[in-house]
């Protein structure tokens, strides 16, 4: 295992076996493309091998940082050591940077293949730090790479190898979502396109209740919309985007989700502003439920949900046969808001500019719609949200939410 630093060398030996070892050492400078020589020897007596686990293999050779890493934007890692120990499978590398960088990690394992290994790494970049957090499902050593290239960069370049010894596995039932990118979190990514205070710096997300709600501020020209996927969906009634409900506030972006049921989810963020047509992935929140969380989806939203619309009431797209329910909902510019249902229900506008009124919910499977006319010409109605109308308890429709 050998480490290199600008002004020394450090090489561990683990012999294989009993018996007598010759361990040659070559080099080079470090700016030279020529052929290693050979500098030294050293004999090795083995008396009693080491009968612990192999080392993974590791094709850059040096362990820990890249003695070149500053001239690659690498200022220090942590934690420091080549050898990280994760005691219960878990994992977060940091390594601060001089300038901004983009990164991507390989983690390496007798047991583990190429997709599981992309489901075991989630990672961050910042203006001055990178951060991976790294599951390991297999007990035993693990190699972790870092390969990081700049902004305008071409080629990713291996700047350290960083050993992992994981002494209790996590739950393979527990990685993260397939799919991630190299943005997750808050970072440059978000920055570079005019998202700022983020509510959840930190791209993984913990909820004991079953939703959360990740916010942003933004600028008045861009446009933010979310998906929400799950490797495997259980029970889930209806599509995973109607959990999630994007609000466009004057200077702020709110992106709801509730869960309709327990595991891991990715949430990706997406935006626009006036110059361009369509929508760029802007990066990805890791959102983890073991509890046993049922919430009902959001109304289906149509394309006139925008910046300055907001749903009041009610919050969840599922609505209790032969009811009265309350709506009440921002729609700017908005001549008439009215409910289609089995009847028209014209929504009056408060001094707040708020649409608001009570509706019968008539029977198991009507659709309710929310409509708007934004002209005192126009004859037509432009649907905004649709309900759904179905049986059983409030409890059971999780009306709370």
């Amino acid at each position: 295992m050998m480490t290199v630093s600008e002004n020394n060398m450090t090489i561990k030996v683990t012999p294989p076996t009993k018996g007598l070892f010759d361990l040659m050492i070559f080099a080079r400078h470090a700016d030279s493309q020529d052929p290693y020589n050979w500098v030294c020897s050293y004999q090795i007596q083995c008396m009693e091998p080491h009968n612990g686990e192999k080392m993974p293999e590791n094709p850059f050779y040096f362990w820990g940082l890249h003695q070149k890493a500053r001239d690659f934007g690498i200022k220090e890692s942590s934690p420091k050591e080549e050898l990280l120990v994760a005691p219960q499978g878990t994992l977060l590398l940091t390594l601060q940077i001089s300038r901004p960088l983009l990164a991507v990690y390989e983690l390496v394992n007798k047991d583990l293949d190429a997709a599981m290994s992309k489901k075991c790494l989630v990672a961050q970049a910042e203006e001055e730090k990178l951060s991976c957090h790294v599951l390991c499902p297999f007990q035993g050593y693990y190699r972790l790479s870092v390969f990081v290239k700049d902004l305008g960069g071409i080629t990713f370049r291996n700047v350290a190898n960083f050993l992992i010894r994981c002494l209790r596995p996590v739950n393979q039932n527990e990685l993260f979502p397939s799919g991630l990118s190299m943005h997750c979190g808050s970072g440059i990514s978000s920055s570079s396109h005019g998202l700022s205070h983020p509510s959840h710096s930190v791209p993984i997300i913990t909820t004991k209740v079953g939703k959360c709600n990740i916010t942003f501020h933004t600028p008045a020209d861009v446009e933010v919309t979310a998906s929400l996927n799950k490797d495997k969906v259980i029970s889930a009634k209806y599509p995973l985007e109607r959990y999630v409900l994007v609000t466009h506030l004057r200077t702020k972006v709110s992106v709801c989700v509730v869960l309709p049921e327990s595991g891991i989810y990715k949430v990706g963020l997406f935006g626009r502003n006036k110059d361009h047509k369509d929508f760029v992935h802007i990066c990805d929140y890791i959102i983890r439920c073991f509890s046993d969380p049922s919430w009902p989806p959001f109304p289906r939203v149509y394309s006139l949900w925008r910046r300055g619309c907001v749903l009041l009431e009610p919050r969840t797209g599922i609505l209790q046969e032969q009811s009265w329910v309350r709506f009440r909902v921002k729609v700017p510019k908005a001549y008439q808001v009215v409910i289609l249902g089995q009847q028209k229900t014209v929504l009056q506008q408060t001094l707040n500019a708020v649409w608001e009124g009570d509706v019968f919910t008539g029977a198991v499977g009507t659709q309710v719609k929310l409509a708007a006319k934004f002209s005192q010409h126009c004859s037509s109605l432009e649907v905004i949200l649709a309900f759904e109308v179905e049986g059983g308890s409030p409890a059971s429709l999780g009306c709370s939410g």
